[in-house]
Formats: C-alpha cells, structure tokens, sequence
C-alpha cells in the first residue's frame, strides 16, 4: 500500500459501523494525517511497513453476517447488525418477506415480560421498531430496507411503516420519558439538582437523523410533557451519531408508492410537523434552553437546533446549514427569524447560498453555535450535563430568562412568527406542489443513492466564469 507516514488507533465501543466511521475513525484520520504532516516537514522518514497488530480482517461477506435466529444470542446479533449498518445491512426476512435489517438495539427482560414466542418471531413493536425474540431475549430492529411497488430500488424504512400491516396486529410497548438507561426507545429525559436549580435533559436520537412526521409529532408531545417540569434549563440532545438532519426523504420517497398518498402531501405534513417542534422550542420563555450537537445536523436539522436560546456541539461534528441542493429546496424550520438573528441578514443569506459543509470551530467563529465541547464524541453528553448544571445555577440566569422573555416579545410585536412560518411554507408549498420538478428528482436521487450527472455548481467553482 506504500510508505507508512503515521498510524492512529482507537479503541472500539460498541456502535454501529456508521457510528464509529463518523466519529472514532474521522478523528483518528484527522490525527494521523497531522502527524504526518509533522513528519513530512520535519524531513522524517515514513515506515516502510507496520504490520497490523492483530493480522488483517477481510471482506466480511454475507454469509459470515447472516444471523441463524435458532442458534444467535442478542449479542451476536447486535454484532452482525452493526457491523453492517449503515451499508448495507444484513440479509434476512420478515413476516416471509426478504429484507434487509439495520439499525439494532437490546431488549431489556422487561420489555418482554409476558411476550411469547420462538427465536425469530416479531413480538411487539416501539417507536418504529419490531421486537424480535433471539435464544437468550430479543433485539429491537428499527429500519429494514424492503422492496415496494413501483420503487426504483428498496427503500430503508422504519420497520413497523416497511410491514404496516403485520406491525398492526402487534401489541405496542410504550415506556415513559423517564426510565432505566438500558430500556430503549426515541426519547428519554432526565433531571439534574445543582445547588437549588434544576436542569432537564431531553434526548432524542433518530436513526440517521431524519425526522419523520410521526416521530416530530413524538418529539413535539415530549416538549409539551417536559415543559410541564419545574426546571430552570432545559438541555436538548440529540443522538450520537446526528442531531437531526430534517424531514424524513425515504418516508417521503415511500408515500409516492402508497395509495392515496403522495410525496408532496408527506412532504408537507413533515415539514409541518418538523415547524411544530421548533415552534415549541422557541416559545420556550420561562426557563434557559441549549441544543447539544453531539453528532452531526443538516439541512433543516441544522436550523432546528437555533430554535434554542444556545448552541453547543461537540469538537468533531460537521453541519451542512442548507437546503438548495435537495432540488433548490427553499427551508422551513423558522431559518428566516432564526438565523439572521445569530449571523445578521448578510451573513445568513452568504451561509444558505455557500452550500458548504461548516465544522464545528468554524460555526463557533461565525456565531452558528455558542459553545465547542473539546471531549470526545462519547464523552459529550455527560460533559454538556456538567456545563449544563453550572449555568442552570448560575447567578445571572433568572436575569437572562427575563431578557429573552422581553425580546421574544418584542420580536413577535415587530413580525409574528407565524409570518415567518406563513412565508416560508409559501414557498415550500410551490417545492412541493408546483410545476418545478426539481426537489421531487433531487429527493429521488437521493433516496434510490443515483449519483450525479456531473459535479455541481457550488462545489466545481473552477467551472465558473473568470475561474483561474
């Protein structure tokens, strides 16, 4: 492979491969290639070979990912799933039907308490996801990727919209916000004392940051229980591996297929949904609100988390803060009041029309987020909860709510947020609905993974006019 400049390792938690790509192996990369910059300037020689520790791991093909339900425990089977998730997957079936599965979490004993059933058989249902028994308990599975009528290729979906009808005759697991760490679902909150005040922490974590419009109608409800609790601040965060990434295209892209629906129409109930959740954020005023970036946001995801009256991410993660390459996409989520207000009417519309990729330093610097975690990306969440209980008990802070409470007035006096939502969703409806095809091809090509006819305009700078 040639002359070794650096070497990195990590060790490896147990994450899904996509997980560990994002976050472990990019830093990782990131250091090695510093380093060897290093050496290079400093005249070092490179190594002509470092043998790997362990030997050499192939290609893991199929056959090897395959899960025999009859035989595999829930750890093996959380094994194979990760590491094939995101691509691409591991092959089975359910319900009879062949399938690919991702996205997999362990069944505590209580959720299946009182559930049957031989190893292989779906038992119940949560949050999108199916319970699926195994020899020695079960695993949540909460995407499969299916064949649907019509699709140009299988669409990964959340199982339980993949296999609607069977999902249907299955009993459904509902858990309260507050539970035991090791009970999955989409949402939890906890609670923090620090010297008087109190800190909530809402987290929620979508596989691969979509947010469809059943699981912003989710997220919304929790907002609405949790604003009910006597805190002082309220910290919202997002999942390891994506805050958010904005309304849910493969939910989308499958509403094409199913009768009586369309893609517009889901489009326009997601983004109305993803508006309700930004909404409830913003009008927030009684208590400090924070979004934790712990992993990456874009698209209306990024614009989601300005609805908090603070910004933190962790070190490593990227955030795309546009919407024009989803077909000339205009946005929703409130952008319009929201980003001007952090980067000024000049510095939004340069943000939205760059269509480039913005680190975490760099949106700290230009005044996109408030706050860089300098920890490692496992590390984030509990040390946001530190910082988090400090300012929940800062001295200042009731003085700091009043304010917000006098500008959020004054700014509703000047323009209703209503407006901005009326405005935006005007022109979103004509994405959606209008003669332009544009976001409906884009959103196509993105789901069914169709690259490019060639390199687009924002990114081949070289191609325009007066380029040297």
């Amino acid at each position: 492979a040639g002359p070794v400049w650096a070497a990195a390792t990590f060790p490896l938690r147990a994450a899904s491969k996509g997980a560990i790509y994002r976050h472990e192996v990019t830093e990782a990369a990131v250091a090695a290639t510093l380093q060897a910059l290093a050496c290079f300037t400093a005249g070092d020689a490179p190594q002509k070979s470092v043998p790997a520790a362990d030997g050499w791991r192939g290609v893991l093909p199929q056959a090897r990912r395959a899960i025999d339900w009859s035989r595999d425990d829930s750890a093996t089977v959380l094994a194979k799933m990760r590491a094939s998730d995101g691509q691409p997957g591991v092959v089975d079936a359910l319900f009879g039907l062949p399938c690919r599965l991702f996205d997999a979490h362990p069944a505590t004993m209580e959720a299946l308490a009182g559930l049957g059933g031989a190893p292989g058989d779906v038992l119940a249902q949560r949050d999108g996801a199916l319970l699926r028994r195994t020899v020695d308990g079960g695993v949540w599975i909460g995407r499969v990727s299916v064949a649907i009528g019509g699709a140009a290729s299988p669409i990964k979906l959340p199982a339980t919209q993949a296999f609607a009808a069977e999902a249907a005759t299955l009993p459904e697991r509902v858990v309260p916000l507050v539970r035991a760490a090791d009970e999955w679902g989409e949402l939890r909150y906890a609670e923090h004392a620090e010297a008087g005040a109190r800190l909530g922490v809402l987290s929620f974590d979508f596989c691969n940051g979509a947010m469809s419009t059943a699981q912003c109608q989710r997220l919304r409800d929790a907002l609405v229980e949790v604003k009910q609790r006597d805190t002082q601040l309220l910290l919202i965060a997002g999942g390891d591996g994506f805050f958010s990434n904005g309304i849910d295209l493969n939910c989308i892209e499958a509403a094409a297929h199913r009768d009586g629906d369309s893609a517009a129409d889901e489009s326009w109930r997601n983004i109305n949904a993803m508006n309700d959740v930004a909404l409830e954020i913003i009008t927030t005023t009684d208590r400090l609100t924070v979004s934790l970036l712990r992993g990456n946001a874009g698209a209306g995801g990024a614009f989601l988390a300005l609805a908090a009256d603070e910004v933190w991410a962790q070190r490593g993660v990227m955030l795309n803060p546009h919407y024009k390459n989803m077909g000339n996409l205009y946005g929703s989520e409130y952008w319009t009041y929201l980003a001007p207000r952090r980067l000024g009417a000049d510095g939004a519309r340069a943000l939205m029309q760059s269509r480039l990729p913005l680190s975490a330093p760099e949106a700290l610097r230009i005044g996109f987020v408030d706050r860089c975690l300098d920890v490692p990306a496992g590390d984030a969440l509990d040390a946001a909860v530190q910082e988090a209980r400090l300012l929940a008990a800062s001295y200042n802070l009731r003085d700091r709510v009043m304010r917000k409470q006098t500008e959020r007035a004054a700014h509703e006096a000047e323009r209703p947020l209503a407006d901005y939502r009326q405005e935006e969703l005007s022109r979103m409806h004509r994405n959606f609905y209008g003669f332009d095809p544009s976001y409906h091809v884009a959103r196509h090509h993105f789901v069914h993974k169709l690259p490019h006819a060639w390199t687009p305009r924002h990114l081949a700078v070289h191609r325009e006019a007066g380029a040297r």
